[in-house]
């Protein structure tokens, strides 16, 4: 690997650390230790888990991101995790604005190849995976109204928790609660029917302290065919015995019993009606609904040091999904493909952590073992009009996929000085891809198995010069399995798993720094990483889409977040993208329709995301404004489709206040999304089949909602 940013990199910090410190003005208030997303104000007062520890945020060697509750929730609609992350370099939400198909999420350019769901991101909902064994996560049953915190590592983290090469995410459940107990109601309605309902009702007793909420979201949507019903119910509780062990419980149940899915639109529809859905979508029913279920149990104990926790879960999930996709040999306008999964996924976490020697200065070891097993039961069958009950309608597919992960890992961090910090990690991985074919009327027995091994690791270090300046640098290894989905689009067209496809392997090296200044604080980052055997998704000349290990790919880029306290009631906030993700060697397989593409930008993700906010609180009311600016995108591998950027920006507004008694409080908000009424894409679907690539983006749309509180007294 050759980083052609980093030394330009290192002669900067090597400048800024030969140069006097700038002058520092008296710290702010307590409310100053508030984390705004990816830039703090005292950040050494934050500490952060998803590095597999508790250290300050100033002292880890990653490029770490904070968002809490008051910036979940404050003014917000609280329906998707781009208003929760929007804000943090090195992170794109494409916003489908297409509850059957989920959000796409990448992190510096890794999950940008999804066309549904979210992949190569490790999602993580407190500590447990949200994310399969083979690399796929959603996001739609994780309610932002329910959430305290959600923290965000950027980079390859492949060395603390296995399959993926973008990052992290973790969300923490709130459970914050007074003595007795405490309801909120929060009700919002806006544009294109939204309405959403939620009540929480949270309490401690003793030792313990729940929580249980329960939401709905019911929206007609912005498009043509777009309309969804979203349902969630969440019991969280933690109770601290008296030996010392914490027992933590979580308990929730997703149902979302409709989203329809309009579809990507070509250049022409979407010029003449950007509003409308594909007639392929409608005509074949496109739609999915789920049900979920989901509970967890972690006992852990924490006292001199010494830490042990030990966590197991377990997930039902099942998810009805008419497909636009035509059958094979099918011609017919309103004939799909009808999918049905019925999936049961089983974990299990241990983790230890002590020093290693006595003394504040000991190095501290954590070890641990991460082991998985999710099992999909798919049917996929001719679909007319998307019901399958049609006497036409035949079972094209019928097997289960199970997938088995066990990961040991282990964890030093030391600081051997008070202002140097030293982290480093190793993991090994074992993935096993068994798929057992039920459907034999075709004569042929696709069952079988694959098993793909990778050994990661990583160094960093941190070193404090002060609070204006504390430079890190990190080295990291990762490795991306193909999803189920991806082994089971085989280049042939027959069923069971790709023989060929294998996972991907990336190297990580990055440099940053993070630091505060008076009433200012930055957060600096440059990293560079290059991906072999990178997973690619081809359109054979027959129309049929599969996957391969097609060369590799780079990712190099700089990062900058930047806050200002410019009065006690007024803060700015910044943050800027500059990327380049292509390909370095692109390999054509035959019967493919495309050129040789070496050399070429990555689709789905842009190079520039520039983003700022500024945000004021003024007898008791809160006006904050942001406006992102993003580069153009490419829709296909070939970068024949460019889709152009926002161009002067999408400007987003809102307005919240609150007010009432100590027991009864009431806070009303206002939004405002896209208020310049801009037309622009809100995601690509990438190598669309028939030119079929747009998403579009609502135009101008508003929310309004209250939320109200009561609490008991004692």
């Amino acid at each position: 690997m050759r980083p052609r940013f980093l030394p330009s990199l290192t002669a900067a910090l090597l400048l800024a650390a030969t140069a006097p410190p700038p002058p520092v003005a008296a710290q702010g208030s307590a409310a100053d230790s508030v984390v705004r997303a990816d830039s703090a104000r005292r950040v050494s007062a934050v500490r952060v888990t998803v590095t597999r520890g508790n250290a300050p945020a100033d002292v880890a060697p990653w490029a770490v991101g904070v968002v809490t509750k008051e910036q979940l929730r404050e003014g917000r609609a609280t329906l998707g995790v781009d208003e929760a992350l929007a804000g943090i370099p090195g992170v794109v939400v494409s916003n489908r604005y297409n509850y059957s198909v989920d959000q796409r999420l990448s992190i510096r350019g890794a999950g940008a190849r999804a066309n549904f769901g979210m992949r190569g991101v490790k999602v993580l909902l407190d500590g447990v995976p949200q994310s399969l064994p083979d690399g796929q996560s959603q996001l739609t049953n994780i309610d932002l109204g329910d959430i305290a915190r959600v923290e965000v590592l950027r980079g390859s983290a492949s060395s603390l928790y296995g399959n993926g090469s973008g990052g992290v995410i973790a969300f923490t459940t709130d459970l914050s609660a007074p003595d007795p107990f405490a309801t909120t109601l929060r009700t919002t309605t806006g544009s294109f029917g939204l309405r959403k309902w939620q009540s929480r009702t949270a309490g401690r007793v003793g030792n313990m302290v729940g929580a249980l909420s329960f939401s709905r979201t019911v929206l007609d949507g912005a498009r043509q065919y777009s309309a969804a019903d979203l349902r969630q119910l969440m019991a969280a509780t933690d109770w601290s015995l008296p030996s010392g062990v914490t027992l933590a419980l979580r308990a929730a149940v997703a149902e979302t019993p409709e989203a329809l899915n309009p579809g990507a639109l070509t250049a022409a529809e979407y010029a003449k009606n950007r509003d409308s859905a594909a007639a392929v979508n409608v005509a074949r029913g496109a739609s999915r609904a789920i049900s979920q279920n989901q509970f967890s149990v972690r006992a852990s104990h924490d006292a001199d040091g010494q830490s042990w926790g030990a966590t197991a879960y377990v997930v039902r999930r099942f998810v009805d999904n008419p497909l636009a996709t035509t059958p094979a040999g099918v011609s017919v306008a309103n004939v799909g493909t009808y999918s049905t999964i019925n999936r049961s996924v089983t974990g299990l976490r241990l983790d230890a952590s002590r020093p290693l020697g006595t003394g504040s200065a000991a190095p501290q070891l954590a070890a641990g073992l991460d082991a998985q097993q999710s099992t999909d039961i798919r049917r996929n069958s001719r679909a007319t009009g998307g019901h399958p009950s049609v006497l036409t309608d035949t079972l094209l597919l019928f097997q289960d996929e199970i997938v088995t992960a066990v990961g040991p890992f282990a964890q030093l961090t030391w600081a051997p000085m008070r202002r140097l910090h030293l982290d480093a990690g190793a993991r090994w991985d074992q993935l096993r891809f068994a798929v057992q074919d039920h459907f034999l009327a075709d004569k042929v027995d696709n069952s079988g198995a694959r098993t793909m091994t990778a050994a990661t690791g990583h160094l960093g270090v941190s070193w404090s010069l002060g609070a204006w300046f504390a430079p890190y640098a990190n080295w990291s290894s990762a490795f991306e399995t193909p999803t189920t989905t991806e082994l089971n689009a085989r280049p042939d067209g027959l069923g069971g798993f790709n023989p060929e496809l294998g996972p991907q392997r990336v190297r990580t090296l990055e440099l940053g720094a993070r630091g505060r200044a008076g009433r200012a604080s930055y957060t600096l980052s440059v990293f560079e990483s290059y991906a072999d055997d990178a997973i690619i998704q081809y359109l054979a000349t027959d129309g049929r889409s599969f996957f391969r290990n097609a060369g590799r790919t780079r990712h190099r880029g700089v990062e900058v977040g930047v806050q200002w306290q410019i009065a006690s009631w007024l803060l700015a906030s910044g943050g800027w993208t500059e990327a380049d993700y292509r390909f370095v060697r692109y390999i054509v397989p035959r019967g493919v329709a495309a050129d040789t593409l070496d050399g070429k930008r990555e689709a789905g993700v842009p190079a520039r995301v520039v983003r700022v906010g500024i945000e004021a609180r003024v007898a008791g009311a809160t006006v904050s404004v942001d406006n992102t600016w993003s580069d153009a995108q490419y829709a296909d591998d070939k970068n024949t489709q460019r889709v152009d950027g926002t161009g002067t920006g999408v400007l987003n507004v809102r307005v919240s206040g609150s007010g009432g008694e100590r027991a009864v409080r009431w806070s009303p908000f206002i939004g405002v999304n896209n208020a310049t009424n801009r037309a622009y894409v809100g995601a690509v679907t990438i190598n669309g089949a028939a030119g079929r690539v747009l998403e579009p983006a609502p135009l101008r749309n508003y929310y309004l909602g209250v939320e109200l509180g009561w609490r008991a007294a004692r």
